[in-house]
């Protein structure tokens, strides 16, 4: 994946992350619940009585967001330089991950972070170690292109 870095806007990054955060807080506040996504589709796949419709509508509005933004602006062009095998292997490391870390990067590092949980600080430092581990041994050891910015 290459970041048109010329294209980069930090205005347009510190709109989201605000967006992220209110609608956290918002989910938390108004609904008692932690925004995690695994931990949210992972309650789809087993549904308990009462507890499907808030779920299945923050899934839907995840898969609307993309749409209703191209009503605002073009979305930018995205290019993976992964093949099918890499993307689906990759997917289910981070599935497996997700359970043996007892969540997601949204769960602990944006909800469990700003509550301080000491198990989500863990967490979210090992993702971020784990991340730059992962760029080193393949860009600077092995020798592959593409990984990283």
């Amino acid at each position: 994946m290459l970041i048109d870095w010329m294209a980069f806007t930090p205005w347009t990054a510190l709109a989201g992350g605000v967006l992220i955060g209110i609608a956290a807080a918002m989910l938390v506040l108004l609904n008692g619940r932690i925004a995690g996504v695994s931990g949210i589709v992972g309650g789809l796949l087993k549904p308990a009585m009462g507890d499907v419709a808030w779920r299945a509508a923050f899934v839907a509005g995840l898969i609307a967001a993309p749409f209703v933004y191209t009503l605002l602006a073009p979305l930018p062009t995205i290019q993976i330089d992964a093949g099918h095998s890499a993307l689906v292997l990759a997917g289910l490391l981070v599935g497996m991950g997700t359970r043996y870390g007892s969540g997601c990067t949204s769960g602990h590092g944006v909800c469990g972070v700003s509550r301080l949980s000491r198990r989500s600080l863990v967490a979210t430092a090992t993702f971020m170690a784990a991340g730059f581990v992962t760029v080193f041994v393949l860009r600077h050891l092995l020798g592959v292109v593409g990984v990283g910015p």
